[in-house]
């Protein structure tokens, strides 16, 4: 909501020396984000004053389209002889008034006037666009024309208000009052400890019967309709130029009378407000809810197919507007046309106007469905005053009549549905309670008073909430409006105190453990959004069938074109090591921990919990049943340089084995054995693929995947040659693991290492063989590594060389050669039992 300082001046009378940085200040300290205070007409200096267009010549020697005017200033210049500008626009003629800068002034953006020689002749002076001179658009597309009545030589910096102040607020969803200069002025009277004069109170005359007929069909939807009718109206009246400056620092665009006065209404006091062209609506004004498939055009030019939950307002024809978003084109306001037969000037004389009150949710539905947002539907989502329609409704009266030499029927219409104001009980130290402050009864009720709340009793207290303000619901809204009254600055700072036992819980611990082990290996921990596209699976290869196209489609996306809720964390985390490839960053290790969402293969609907009172646990279990499964994933992606390059030696490139490593990493933070072997999935090469599995309850789980991704992967994703990638379901690890992962024992007792090359098919894994050594080996052996594979002629064809080193060592002496080599020998022996491993030279 843009507020121009001086229009807010109207309502309060602040101090003289106020800017708009203090009033910032204050409305901030009373809890509204205002972003910016923008300073119109800042650096605009000299002379700028009217003109009136004497004489145009066209210039027509060159490309395009130029006029030489002399243009009447008064006494502005000095001489009071007309002054000679070139100016290349052609939306004004003789005898228009237009703005003129004189040299020696300064526009704003520090754009210096003087006089100069162009198109061979001399200009003093430029005729000004809106846009030059920092207004906004107007929609004139050129230069301003003013009307008639202003005398040429007077100063048009005051007659078109361009130095002035724009505060820039972000009106929360809760604070709907706040979009309107109404509901501002009220917050910045009560931080300043002055009286408000409220716009919205005005002499309003009472319903009667000989009002435009209206009939509410749905009155949930509908609770209150004002319509007034005026007759009259000139075609050609047009804003003046007050109201459209006041429109243009508001951030809109002066269209026409009828809809600048409206729109002027809206900002005003909160109350979206439409004026229909009377001689376009047939019969009786209705508000209803659509048909299914019904068919509408708005304003803006498009046809709608309307939904049967879309409520309209209608009239014998069929839907006429969209309730509370958008008017209908064929009740639009006409312009002024002259008739080409007459010369009379046509356009709407009579027009009905509405003011309404609809349902929030209804509003906000609507305008998501046909995406068609609107001041209007902005407003009313957030929550407009309801008592505020019949003075919304006068206010537009009295400036079309004024305005536009129009005159009001006294046929007054006004619809309600019966209603009683909302009051809430709340302890008269409730808020100090909640705030850890003593604010004392006396100050609670003043507080209460100065938001509009009518407030009651003693210890006790009964808040009646006035009718702008329908986020106050609970005694928690009444004392968030004390405390933030009172200053948040001022509440006090203590620590929290939990109680013992209510830290983290162990699987909390265990993710921060293993975001903590990642980063320390070189990862950069990234956050992606949890939606994916069915587009998205097939660039990952995974087959038709595939579990992970299970997805959970959402009826309101934040994206069409992700509407589905994420099964694998590898689409994001490859989007994000694409775009940061794309942008210079070439060697690249990036991890995410995070929930994926399988869909169930049997879908429940789930029930509707109730709210006044706590659920049963049956209640809970079924909505969960309901629910998706969740299972916590963890995942890493590595693409370039995995170690440097330097004068210590040369680095390496990142490959599948750094993606294997980083899920050893995990798993040795969960204290899991992790069980590594080759596979074959989705996106990763079917040669350098490992599976991923654990053991939980002596039944082996597969729990993931890593290496290389495919080259056709590679490919489809955009994504840097070899790129690796490792995924694995953390709440599976952690199943498998200890609660409690040991330290490391330290023996004081020499090591025993022997070494041993055995000769396996090629078909064998090194995985089975490490396994099957280790059971072998018995409890001496302390650890296992593989430090050569071989294969060549000297072993045979279909052959592979595996030479390990095993680490002998006895937690309570020093262990014999003899020991040592027994331990060797038997794990040698399990080997060729079990894998068919013979040692190599045997």
């Amino acid at each position: 909501m843009r507020v121009p300082l001086s229009w807010l001046r109207e309502y309060v009378d602040l101090p003289e020396t106020a800017t708009g940085r203090d009033v910032q200040a204050k409305l901030i300290s009373a809890g509204l984000e205002v972003e910016t205070v923008e300073r119109l007409g800042a650096g605009l200096a000299g002379p700028l004053v009217v003109g009136r267009v004497l004489t145009i010549e066209e210039l027509t020697e060159f490309k395009k389209p130029i006029r030489f005017c002399t243009v009447d200033v008064g006494e502005a210049n000095g001489t009071g002889e007309p002054q000679e500008i070139v100016c290349g626009a052609r939306n004004f003629a003789v005898g228009d008034k237009v703005v003129v800068v004189l040299p020696g002034a300064v526009l704003p953006g520090g754009f210096a006037i003087s006089e100069r020689k162009t198109y061979g002749k001399v200009s003093r002076g430029m005729i000004c666009s809106s846009g030059e001179l920092g207004m906004g658009e107007d929609g004139s597309g050129g230069i301003v024309v003013l009307p008639p009545e202003y005398e040429p030589g007077a100063d048009a910096v005051e007659l078109l208000e361009l130095v002035d102040e724009v505060l820039d607020i972000a009106v929360t969803p809760d604070r709907g009052y706040c979009l309107s200069l109404r509901g501002v002025a009220r917050e910045t009277a009560t931080a300043y400890g002055l009286p408000l004069r409220d716009p919205a109170l005005l002499d309003v005359p009472a319903a009667n019967t000989h009002g435009y007929p209206v009939r509410i069909d749905d009155p949930q939807g509908c609770d209150r309709f004002t319509a007034r009718t005026v007759t009259g109206l000139d075609p050609e009246a047009r804003s003046p130029i007050w109201l459209q400056r006041r429109l243009q620092k508001a951030g809109m665009r002066p269209i026409s009378l009828a809809v600048d006065v409206t729109n002027y209404v809206m900002l005003e006091l909160g109350q979206p407000l439409h004026a229909y062209d009377r001689a376009r609506i047939e019969g009786t004004i209705g508000v209803r809810r659509a048909e299914q498939g019904e068919k509408f055009t708005t304003l803006d030019g498009a046809a709608r197919v309307l939904d049967a939950q879309d409520l309209v307002i209608t009239d014998d024809r069929g839907p006429i507007g969209l309730a509370g978003v958008m008017g209908g084109a064929n009740t639009e306001i006409a312009d002024a046309v002259p008739d080409p037969e007459t010369g009379r000037i046509g356009g709407t004389t009579d027009v009905v106007i509405e003011a309404a009150h609809f349902d929030a949710l209804s509003v906000a539905r609507t305008a998501r469905r046909h995406k068609l947002g609107s001041e209007a539907s902005r407003r009313f989502e957030r929550g407009v005053d309801p008592l505020a329609a019949a003075a919304a409704a006068q206010r537009t009266v009295d400036l079309l009549v004024l305005l536009a030499g129009g005159t009001a029927e006294a046929g007054v219409t006004e619809i309600v549905a019966p209603g009683e104001p909302r009051t809430v009980t709340v302890p008269a130290d409730h808020p100090d309670r909640v705030a850890g402050v003593a604010y004392g009864r006396e100050t609670v009720v003043r507080r209460l008073q100065e938001i509009g709340c009518d407030v009651a009793g003693a210890d006790e207290l009964t808040v009646t909430v006035p009718s702008w303000r329908p986020d106050l619901t609970d005694p928690n809204d009444l004392a968030e409006e004390v405390i933030r009254l009172e200053g948040y600055e001022n509440l006090p700072s203590t620590l929290p105190k939990p109680p013992a036992g209510r830290g983290l819980t162990g699987r909390q611990r265990l993710h921060r453990r293993i975001g903590r082990a990642l980063a320390g290996a070189g990862y950069v921990e990234v956050l992606n959004y949890p939606f994916l596209s069915a587009h998205a699976l097939d660039q990952l290869g995974l087959a038709a069938d595939d579990p992970h196209r299970r997805l959970v489609t959402l009826v309101n996306p934040l994206s069409d074109e992700e509407p589905a809720l994420r099964t694998t964390l590898l689409p994001g985390l490859l989007g994000a090591l694409r775009r940061n490839d794309g942008r210079g960053s070439h060697d690249l290790a990036l991890f995410e921990t995070g929930l994926v969402f399988l869909a169930r293969e049997e879908r429940r609907l789930a029930a509707r919990l109730p709210v006044d009172r706590r659920p049963t646990e049956e209640e809970i279990a079924a909505l969960g049943a309901a629910l998706p499964e969740q299972p916590r994933r963890a995942a890493v992606v590595l693409a370039g340089a995995r170690e440097q390059s330097g004068w210590w030696g040369r680095g390496r490139p990142a490959d599948w084995a750094d993606a294997v490593e980083a899920a050893r990493t995990v798993a040795r933070e969960a204290g899991a054995e992790l069980l590594v072997r080759q596979g074959a999935y989705g996106p990763w090469h079917p040669g350098r693929c490992a599976e991923l599995a654990v053991v939980v309850d002596g039944t082996e789980h597969l729990v993931g995947h890593a290496g290389e991704l495919h080259p056709r992967v590679v490919k489809a994703l955009g994504l840097p040659a070899r790129t690796s990638a490792m995924e694995i379901d953390l709440d599976r690890v952690e199943a498998a693991g200890e609660p409690v992962v040991p330290g490391p024992r330290i023996s004081t007792f020499p090591v025993a290492t022997q070494d041993v090359a055995l000769v396996v098919d090629d078909s064998v894994p090194a995985g089975d063989v490490e396994r099957v050594l280790r059971e072998g080996a018995g409890e001496l052996l302390e650890s296992i590594r593989l430090f050569d594979v071989f294969t060549g002629e000297q072993i045979g064809a279909g052959k592979k060389s595996l030479a390990y080193a095993l680490r002998f060592r006895a937690p309570d002496r020093t262990l014999t050669v003899e020991e040592a080599s027994t331990a060797r020998e038997a794990a040698v022996a399990l080997a060729g039992e079990r894998t068919g491993a013979v040692l190599r030279g045997a």
